[in-house]
Order: structure tokens, then C-alpha cells, then sequence
């Protein structure tokens, strides 16, 4: 299984950005899937994640209602829609595949993990 994300780069605070995340192998459609992200100097936290089927999710609070998490399970794809960014957004974004169908904020949930992309929101 392989996770690739994209989308990331510079962006003024109020901006908008649209990360993705392609999964390849045989586990995506029904398994979970979740963006985490890592701050500088901070450790690795939850941002949101979607269950298999696209009719659940769930956001940590520092991203409701400016962040979207979506999935389309034809094309093995899952993004994330940031709106309204701002400079505490700033991080490296993580795309990860769950080990179930439904899963939450934890790490351990969670089996495989993309590279990465930067997001940098100036102010």
C-alpha cells in the first residue's frame, strides 16, 4: 500500500488550499481514512478523517468549519479542502489509511501513512 499527497505550498493567511491524497494497493475503499499534520517542533496531531464510505467525519476543533475531508473511493482518492487558513496551520499534512472502516483521532488507528506535504500559511 502506497500513499501519495499533494498540494501543499505557500499561501497567505484568509487563503485556500486543496490537499490530496492518492492510495494505491489493495486497501482504500474499505478502510477509514485520516490527515494528520506535524508543526515544527510540535509532535504529529489530528485533523480529520472520513470513513469508508464517505458518510462520516469527523474534524479535530481547531479546523471545524474551515476544513472539508472528502474521499471518491472510484478513483482511490481522499482530500482535504482548507479554507480560510491560518498561520497555526502551518505544517507538514499527512495523509494515513486506517486499519477499519470507521476510525478516530488516534494514531495507533491507523496502518499506513504518505510522506507528506509542507503547507506554509504566511501572515
Amino acid at each position: 500500500v502506497q500513499l501519495q499527497a499533494s498540494g501543499g505550498g505557500l499561501v497567505q493567511a484568509g487563503g485556500s488550499l486543496r490537499l490530496s491524497c492518492a492510495a494505491s494497493g489493495r486497501i482504500f475503499s474499505n478502510n477509514a481514512m485520516g490527515w494528520f499534520r506535524q508543526a515544527p517542533g510540535k509532535e504529529r496531531e489530528f485533523v480529520a478523517t472520513i470513513s469508508w464510505s464517505g458518510s462520516g467525519t469527523h474534524y479535530a476543533e481547531p479546523v471545524k468549519g474551515r476544513f472539508t475531508i472528502s474521499r471518491d473511493n472510484a478513483e482511490n482518492t481522499v482530500s482535504l479542502q482548507m479554507n480560510s487558513l491560518k498561520p497555526e496551520d502551518t505544517a507538514v499534512y499527512y495523509c494515513a489509511a486506517a486499519r477499519r472502516p470507521v476510525s478516530g483521532r488516534g494514531q495507533y488507528e491507523y496502518a499506513y501513512w504518505g510522506q507528506g506535504t509542507l503547507v506554509t500559511v504566511s501572515s
